[in-house]
């Protein structure tokens, strides 16, 4: 596979056989040559567990203290007499019944996040196969599935993000903008990792965390001791 020459140029800047302490990582990161977007701060963990047993699925959420830095576009599933208060917390896309015919019937997928009360997840359940993929599925382990629909909406647009472990083992999950200070992305890595070492299985065996990696959108990654 071909390399940019930005890329390459990243490439100059990191050991590939060292293991980076977090500080240092960002700063190399940030250091880097990079694209006119302002790319996302991405960090992969590989877990020591197996993905084909269902008691060491890893599942959940954190608020990064600082944002995500992207403007989060929020559907919230609910009953009629708890629509205003979704739309005062600030969510984009209010409904029930027609929302899911949307999204079953035409594909549409405009929104980031979604949440749900418990009574319209009789509903939303049939949306599995669409939302579940994406990473959008309501779940009370992450707590997009509540009565307190108002609390849910505004956790996301404060920068909650979800994360799940994938078949291979593995968890990806942008924490943060490239152009946020170094001390802004320090801080929202060692949230996200405090919540992933919080979300750990009962019966995980040995190392948890084999390996953690840190990248940015467009460029290499280096391995991180967190």
């Amino acid at each position: 596979m071909s390399h940019s020459k930005r890329y390459l140029e990243a490439e100059k800047l990191i050991e590939r056989s060292k293991t980076y302490p977090l500080e240092e990582a960002i700063a190399t990161l940030k250091n880097m040559p990079h694209s006119k977007f302002d790319e996302t701060l991405e960090v992969s963990c590989t877990l020591g567990l197996d993905s084909g047993k269902s008691d060491q699925m890893v599942r959940g959420s954190v608020i990064l203290p600082k944002g995500s830095g992207k403007k989060i576009k929020v559907l919230a599933f609910c009953e009629p007499e708890k629509e205003e208060q979704a739309r005062g917390a600030g969510a984009d896309y209010i409904g029930s019944q027609e929302i899911i015919d949307k999204i079953s019937n035409q594909g549409w997928l405009d929104f980031d996040y979604c949440v749900s009360t418990p009574t319209m997840m009789k509903l939303v359940s049939r949306l599995g196969k669409i939302l579940g993929p994406r990473g959008l599925m309501p779940s009370p382990k992450t707590g997009t599935v509540t009565e307190n629909i108002s609390y849910a909406v505004q956790d996301a647009k404060r920068g909650k993000i979800n994360f799940r472990m994938d078949k291979f083992g593995c968890i990806h999950a942008g924490v943060g903008k490239i152009s946020f200070t170094n001390e802004a992305l320090i801080e929202n890595v060692r949230a996200f990792m405090g919540a992933l070492m919080a979300a750990r299985p009962q019966s995980a065996k040995g190392d948890f965390i084999k390996a953690c990696y840190l990248s940015t959108t467009m460029s290499p990654s280096l391995k991180v001791n967190i």
